[in-house]
């Protein structure tokens, strides 16, 4: 579930958005009402956003506030995360958490006490280019950005610590600078970013999305499993792994991320899911949801229908 600061689908206006709106919207979340439907659609984890591009996170850290030096703090009271993994723990379910790889990208504050730049020429996202999955693109600068490196993974690294084994896994967002950023073999790289999101629990999993890309990739030796993010088109799963990855596929039920009716007739979804997770691969699907945190009354019947599988 993408819950973000903003409207469906979208964090443009996320950034206007006042810490009390924000602690209003994560304290509505009914973390007990959803994972009693999880239970019974019979999901074996649940991933949930900290935070994306406005800058507010649905999950205190101290570290992001003394670094940013943002006041008052743009941070839910409430944690949120961990709320929702104790819910789901009393069912069985295990919990995950999204996050981004930079700084949020509509808060101008935090990416310059953070030392993050975006990657390509221009702000994001009026400056995403086309063809922006080539590696020789034109329009990309990007730079390894060491000092933010280091204060996102002390970031990343209190929740970790805090959650402990509460949080099973993570899965990073915008890692479009691969080469420029983490391949190295000194830190801060993969290795170092990785560790710092285990620090709390070293047997959770972790994952670095590149973007779209079909067939799916892995982006590295400290990655546990494919981030496989889809958005039109829907790869054959080659079996249960990828490299030494756990062969993993991310895509939407609704009309876009979190937002829209249903894009699918049940059988498609029925279908590619039995066919993925009968080759050993897993499936994710992001699911729009209410004002109270439950899943969207018209997916409910799809998530019931997968029970069966």
């Amino acid at each position: 579930m993408h819950l973000l600061a903003g409207a469906a689908g979208s964090e443009e206006v996320g950034q206007d958005t006042e810490i009390e709106q924000w602690n209003a919207t994560v304290d509505a979340f009914d973390v007990e009402g959803l994972a009693d439907q999880l239970q019974d659609f019979g999901a074996g984890y649940y991933c949930i956003t900290i935070g994306q591009n406005s800058g507010h996170y649905c999950s205190p850290n101290e570290t992001y506030d003394r670094l940013t030096g943002i006041t008052p703090s743009k941070l839910s009271r409430r944690d949120l995360v961990s709320d929702v993994a104790d819910a789901m723990a009393k069912r069985g379910i295990k919990t995950m958490v999204y996050i981004p790889a930079g700084a949020p990208g509509h808060d101008e504050v935090a990416m310059e006490k953070l030392e993050w730049e975006w990657g390509f020429k221009g702000k994001w996202p009026d400056a995403w280019p086309d063809g922006w999955q080539d590696p020789k693109d034109p329009g990309r600068t990007g730079k390894r950005l060491v000092e933010f490196q280091l204060k996102w993974e002390s970031i990343l690294r209190e929740w970790s610590v805090r959650w402990g084994k509460k949080v099973s896994g993570w899965w990073v967002d915008g890692c479009y600078f691969g080469d420029e950023m983490y391949r190295h073999p000194d830190p801060p790289n993969f290795q170092s970013f990785a560790a710092a999101m285990k620090a709390g629990n070293p047997e959770s999993i972790v994952a670095f999305n590149p973007g779209v890309y079909t067939p799916v990739i892995t982006m590295t030796e400290y990655e546990d499993y494919t981030a496989g993010e889809i958005s039109e088109e829907f790869p054959v799963c080659p079996g249960p792994t990828l490299g030494n990855a756990q062969y993993h596929i991310l895509s939407y039920l609704g009309k876009t991320w979190r937002s829209g009716e249903p894009r699918f007739v049940d059988e498609f979804v029925l279908g590619y899911t039995k066919d993925l997770i009968s080759k050993g691969g897993v499936m994710t699907w992001d699911v729009p949801f209410t004002n109270t945190g439950l899943v969207a009354e018209p997916f409910r019947k799809q998530f019931k229908q997968l029970k069966s599988l």
